[in-house]
């Protein structure tokens, strides 16, 4: 994986936050530092898409149908109690 060498600016308050993440121990330079806030924010990211997708899917499955809990719980009672014995 090729990378590519980025110049940014930060406020003093944002400088002293990285270099303490860094004295903290849990990275070892801004790069790396900054590297972690994009695979997080990608992660969260693909996460909010996931579930927009699942929204969209269950918003164009037609007409809500009644949901009976009770039966819902004996369902899944039922077919959880087959699998552990």
């Amino acid at each position: 994986m090729g990378t590519t060498r980025k110049t940014i600016t930060v406020t003093d308050q944002q400088d002293e936050w990285i270099k303490a993440q860094i004295k903290g121990g849990d990275f070892t330079n801004d790069s790396e530092y900054i590297r972690a806030l994009i695979r997080s924010d990608q992660a969260r990211n693909s996460e909010t898409n996931a579930i927009r997708e699942e929204l969209i899917k269950g918003e164009q499955s037609g007409e809500p149908q009644p949901f009976d809990g009770e039966l819902f719980k004996e369902e899944m009672a039922a077919k959880h109690a087959s699998k552990t014995r």
